[in-house]
């Protein structure tokens, strides 16, 4: 049974999450709060296993209220937010600070409680099971001193690509802070929103050496850069007599998702004429694990994050439970590693 304490200033989202979460037989709603001051002591009283937070509260905001509980009492938080541009920022601050995931505000109607329901209780099971790491301000303060590739690793036709979920964007950040600005080609799929991505990929750029962009239709695949998808379209790719194009797919979800893993590796894989290595990072769910074993097969390099340092091993855990790579990876060794299969001709 997991218990959970919800932290919001609406007492009717309040009582919506309180009627989603207790139609799971697995979840138990332990309290409410309606600010943190309250929250603060329900927490010390109730013990809750997971925490779901409104960003937005009186008295004291849900981002600064997370960044003491992280730092004193860290502990999983499933963020409460607005499906906007600047409720994806604040969401991507609180990622930052240890935040395990995010759910849109359900609206109170029945349709889109419907829709979102199963999405909700999912991740608050997820959160629950998640490695939490308190906060840690100066951990994104540097980024690589790496200007470039060296000779060895310039000489690759190599194409780096990058699965991502639950606790993704985070991980993300740590393996790309760490590569050169002259990089070969980055491409990458993560679970994210179509209201957040492209705050996302601004804020990699900031961190990142290398350029990252939120990829768009016909956008040419070059060294130098990393290409998110969009949160709401398939990231596919074509061969022309310069390279690959970039191409968005509006099509059906695929393994629960738009954008896809699974859709993203295989069209790589076919397109791409050289060599391919793949990294499965942190994530709930296996998208992309059957897809990493076909690039497996036709005897690409895999890379998969370990248990260990991941804030859900669903997605890593799948590929790895099929035989991608014999050994999992720490996060922060998968930059160094990556390097090195570079290098290699």
């Amino acid at each position: 049974m997991v218990r959970v304490l919800i932290v919001d200033d609406s007492a009717l989202i309040r009582q919506v999450l309180t009627e989603i979460l207790s139609a799971d037989p697995d979840i138990e709603v332990v309290g409410t709060a309606s600010d943190p001051f309250i929250a603060r002591d329900k927490i010390k009283q109730l013990h809750p296993d997971v925490l779901t937070l409104d960003v937005e509260m009186p008295r004291m905001d849900g981002i600064t209220f997370l960044k003491n509980l992280m730092r004193l009492r860290p502990m999983p938080v499933v963020m409460v937010s607005t499906l906007t541009q600047t409720g994806g920022v604040v969401t991507l601050d609180a990622l930052e600070i240890g935040a395990v995931d995010y759910i849109s505000k359900p609206q109170a109607d029945g349709k889109r409680l419907q829709d979102i329901s199963s999405d909700i209780q999912a991740k608050v099971k997820a959160a629950a099971k998640a490695n939490v790491q308190p906060f840690d301000p100066v951990r994104f303060q540097q980024k690589s001193t790496l200007r470039a590739l060296d000779r060895e690793a310039q000489k690759s036709n190599k194409i780096i690509a990058i699965g991502a979920s639950t606790g993704g964007t985070e991980a993300i950040k740590d393996v790309l802070i760490q590569l050169p600005g002259q990089m070969v080609p980055i491409v990458i799929t993560q679970h994210i929103p179509g209201e957040f991505s492209s705050s996302y990929a601004q804020r990699l750029d900031r961190y990142c050496q290398m350029n990252v962009v939120e990829a768009k239709e016909g956008m040419s695949v070059r060294p130098g850069y990393a290409y998110l998808a969009p949160g709401d379209r398939h990231l596919v790719f074509s061969r022309s007599h310069s390279g690959l194009i970039c191409h968005l797919q509006d099509t059906e979800l695929v393994n629960r998702h738009k954008p896809s893993v699974e859709v993203m590796f295989d069209s790589i894989r076919e397109a791409h004429k050289g060599q391919l290595i793949a990294i499965m990072l942190t994530g709930m769910g296996a998208d992309g694990a059957e897809a990493m074993l076909r690039m497996k097969q036709a005897g690409h390099d895999c890379i998969v994050q370990d248990e260990a340092t991941s804030v859900v091993w669903g997605m890593p855990g799948a590929a790895f439970a099929l035989g991608v790579t014999p050994q999992a990876t720490p996060l922060h060794a998968i930059a160094p590693l990556l390097m090195e299969k570079l290098r290699k001709r």
